[in-house]
This record gives structure tokens, sequence and C-alpha cells, in this order.
């Protein structure tokens, strides 16, 4: 069964031959840590790093929201900066923080970009030609932040708020243009027939969501519904992901199309994802990265992923699992977590 089948088994409850598990590595941890003590916990977890290729020296490349001390203007406009390469920056300047400025202010061409970096759509067909050729799960979907927070990028965070809260004309209008370039954007993809479309957004606070569930439902509901139905109406997976506590959205976001929910395990409780999701949707869990994997014993590691499986898991499938490791984790914590991953990746309670 090869990597593309057991995903759309897990997703689809048809007896998966193991739990798929993702470790991302964010590009900072390259200069963060020591590279061959990187290189060598990958080589040692081949069920991790399937394609793992022992390099002198890694250089990764740095997107260009991630570079240290280089000031990236997006195509909306907006201005990111970050203090460490392979992190990804903030807006430190909204376009739109003045009104007076939307009169001429236009979107971008989703046929050039993806709203944050400039795409090729041949380079991305090709990819997808050889990912469906190596037997992989041929992925597409909208950029992290699509909607909310593009508007809040364009606005700046406190002017949305008011703006949603005082149903501002002006807003309206630029809801409908991110709209409508996202919805180009989604049926651009869709015209390669991937297997799943993602729909990431950060929702979520460490308690609560950014916006009320009412003005989500009023304002943002609408135009993921509106984003997701062309991907459903193919037969296309739709997976959602969204840091944060979501536990008051979770249910629009369902009702909106989403058939995999990605969201954090721990800031929205393991116990409550058991109950609001296990045997009827996937779950792709984002494995804590603040507490207990950051601060706590390889022991502790052990029993997180082990009870995480051993709750959300089944034979049937339904559990997805990810984690991205960045700087500061101790290298004997990310040698446990690397151990539980496949060491639980057939477990099931």
């Amino acid at each position: 069964m090869n990597q593309r089948e057991n995903t759309l088994r897990a997703i689809r409850f048809e007896q998966p031959e193991h739990i798929p598990m993702t470790f991302h590595i964010n590009t900072a941890c390259w200069h963060h840590y020591d590279q061959d003590v990187l290189q060598d916990l990958m080589e040692e977890h081949r069920f991790l790093f399937p394609q793992f290729t022992r390099q002198k020296t890694v250089r990764p490349a740095f997107l260009l929201t991630q570079r240290k001390d280089a000031p990236h203007t997006d195509p909306w406009g907006c201005i990111w900066k970050t203090t460490d390469d392979g992190i990804t920056g903030s807006v430190h300047v909204h376009p739109l923080a003045d009104w007076a400025a939307f009169e001429q202010y236009q979107a971008p061409d989703s046929d050039k970009t993806d709203g944050t970096y400039p795409i090729n759509w041949d380079d991305i067909k090709a990819r997808v030609s050889k990912d469906r050729a190596n037997g992989n799960l041929v992925a597409g979907g909208l950029p992290h932040g699509h909607t909310f927070l593009r508007l809040q990028d364009i606005r700046g965070y406190e002017n949305l708020i008011f703006d949603l809260l005082d149903e501002e004309p002006g807003l309206f209008k630029l809801i409908e243009m991110v709209e409508k370039f996202n919805y180009r954007y989604v049926t651009n993809w869709l015209e390669l027939e991937p297997d799943i479309m993602s729909y990431p957004e950060d929702l979520g606070m460490q308690v609560g969501p950014m916006v009320s569930p009412e003005l989500f439902r009023k304002h943002i509901k609408p135009v993921y519904q509106k984003l997701m139905k062309p991907a459903r109406d193919q037969g296309c997976i739709v997976h959602m992901h969204s840091d944060g506590d979501i536990r008051s959205l979770v249910d629009d976001l369902i009702d909106g199309g989403v058939e995999v929910i990605n969201l954090q395990d721990l800031v929205n409780g393991i116990d409550w994802i058991k109950e609001k999701f296990a045997g009827r949707t996937c779950v792709d869990l984002d494995i804590d990265r603040q507490n207990i994997t950051a601060r706590g014993t390889p022991e502790q590691i052990d029993r997180l992923i082990r009870e995480e499986v051993g709750k959300l898991g089944s034979r049937r499938g339904g559990l997805m699992m990810i984690y991205g490791l960045y700087p500061g984790v101790p290298v004997e914590n990310i040698k446990a977590l690397m151990d539980a991953m496949e060491k639980y990746a057939g477990y099931y309670s």
C-alpha cells in the first residue's frame, strides 16, 4: 500500500495499514541545531523520513516572509518582517489601515501568485505529475491565512474586528475581492484533479477564537462555503487547518464541508477531540509544541503520543498526526517524539 492509498484509507475510515505520521522540520532548525545531529535522527527514523538523503551541508531556501532583515511586500501590499531566518514573520504595514486608500486598491492576479508568494502553474503541474507517478497524495489548496487572516493583514486586526461589528461597507467590498481571488485560485487547483484540497487558516487563540462565532458565521463562514463547494462537487477531500482553540467554531467548519480537521491537541483537549470527532470525522492531530514536547521529559512525550493514539485511533482509520519542529526543543525530546510516532503508528486502543 503506497502513501497515497494509506492516507486516503485513513481519511475514509477504510482500514489503513498504519496511522499517517508527518514530522516537519522548520527550516530555522538547520541553523539552531547541529546539522549532523538532526540528520542522524532522520536517518534513524526512515518511517518518518522515507525519502531522506544525507547532505554535507543543509542550505534551506527561506521563503520571502522568512528572511531576517529583508522585509517582504506581498502582492496585496502587506509588508512582512521576521527576526529569524526560517521563521515566518508578521505583517507590520497594513495597506488599507486607512479606508481612503481603497479607491485605488486592486487584487493581485491569481494566475501569478497565491497572494503571498509568486507561483508558476507549469511548475505546480509538473510537481503534481511527479507526486502522482510516485504514489504520493496529490495535495492542493489555498495558502495559509487565505481569508480571515488576509483581511486582518490588509486592514489590521483591531480595524478588522471593528469593521465586522460596524458592518463597514468597504469591508464587504474587500471580502468580495478576497473571495474572488481565492475562488479563481481554487478552480485553478481543481483543474489538476488533486486528491485533497486544504484551506489553512488560524482562527484560534490560546483560549477561544480570534473572532466571535456570531461574526464568523455572518461574514467568514459563507466565504468558506463558497470556496469549498467546488472541491466538494468534484469529490475532492476538504482539509481544514487552524491553530488555537477553535472549539466554538468547529461545528461551523464541519458544516461548511470540512472532512479532515487539523487542530491542536492540548489547547482543544484530547478528550474533547475524542468526544467530538472520533469515529466520525478524520482528525489530523497537530501534536503539542508548547508544553510537553518543548519542556517535558522523553517519558512524558511517549505517554502523550500513546494517549492520543489510544483515544483517537482506530483500526478503521480516522486519525493522522503531524508534528512541527521549531528551535528550542531539546534534542533528547526530538528523538523521543520521533521514536513514539514510529512506535505507535500501528497501535490502537
